[in-house]
Parts: structure tokens; sequence; C-alpha cells
């Protein structure tokens, strides 16, 4: 592929990418002010959406342990894991809070403020890596690894942050149900 060709695919898929990460936005803002009721309980998902973080949690290790044994394949694959789970908590995530009260949080003292400041660190940092975490992705998809890595630096401890603290939130909310 010539590198004109190349730099307008890459083009295409960034704006795709900010198309996506716009309808996310506007997706998780909207599930914030709007609930459906539906006949089926769906507060199961909650456990879900800790299993999919948990999953690209240990799909980012892999992926970061895999590069650094200059692995290239596995660590594609691993991030292709991480991608794929992801879009699974996503829409797991979606289902759930249009359709499922939120659970206060039900502590008092310094574990309350250590869990809002994980949750808003959390929540902050999931919606300002999305875009970032999609770029990132495009340029080691389209064989630019120069911008990639230089990318990755940034993104990959702020994806691995959030996908950890994810589950976190939830243990947190377990007493609270």
């Amino acid at each position: 592929m010539s590198g004109m060709v190349q730099a307008q695919r890459i083009r295409t898929l960034n704006r795709v990418a900010w198309v996506i990460t716009i309808l996310v936005w506007l997706l998780v803002g909207a599930m914030r002010r709007y609930k459906f009721s539906i006949d089926t309980d769906l507060s199961f998902l909650a456990g879900l959406n800790a299993l999919f973080n948990s999953g690209v949690t240990i799909a980012l290790l892999s992926a970061f342990y895999f590069i650094k044994q200059k692995r290239i394949e596995a660590h594609r694959k691993s991030i292709y894991v991480a991608m794929i789970l992801s879009a699974g908590f996503l829409l797991s995530y979606v289902g759930y809070h249009f359709t499922t009260e939120e659970i206060p949080f039900c502590k008092e003292g310094t574990i309350r403020m250590i869990y809002y400041f994980i949750l808003f660190s959390h929540i902050l940092l999931a919606g300002l890596s999305l875009p970032f975490i999609l770029l990132t992705f495009i340029r080691g998809y389209m064989g630019d690894y120069m911008t990639h890595r230089k990318m990755a630096k940034w993104v990959f401890p702020v994806w691995l942050y959030v996908a950890a603290t994810g589950p976190i939130v939830y243990f947190f909310l377990l007493p609270c149900r």
C-alpha cells in the first residue's frame, strides 16, 4: 500500500474513531437521564461488566508482556482480545445503565472519599481515553508502528488504570446492593 493510500485510510479511520467516541459520549450522557423499563432484571450485568474489565486488564498486561518480549503477533492478538472485551463491556454497561437504577455508595468516612476518588477518576479517564485508545489501535492496525509506540506509552497506562479500577468500583458497591 502506498504511503498516500495508507495516510488516507488512517484519516478515514480517525474520523470513524471520533464518530464512535462522540456516539459513546452521547449514549453515556443519555443513560444517566433516561431509564427504560423492561420485564427482565439486568442487574447481573454489573458483575459481567466487572468480568469484562478484568479480562481487559489481563489482556492489556499480556499485550505489554508480549511486546517487551518482541512477540508481535501475540501482542496483536492480546490487543484484539482487549478491544473485543472492551466492546462487550460497553454494550453490557450501556444495557445495564439504561435499565437499572444506580446503586448509591452506602459507606461513610475515609472509604467514601477513596471510593469517589476511584470512581470519578475511572469515569473521567474512561471518557478521555476512548478516542486515544481507538487512534492508537488504528496506528498499530495500519502499520504506523512509530506513531503507535509513541501513543501507546501514554495510552496504555491510562487504559490499564480504567480497566483495573472498573472491578474495584464494582467490589466497593457489593455491600450496598
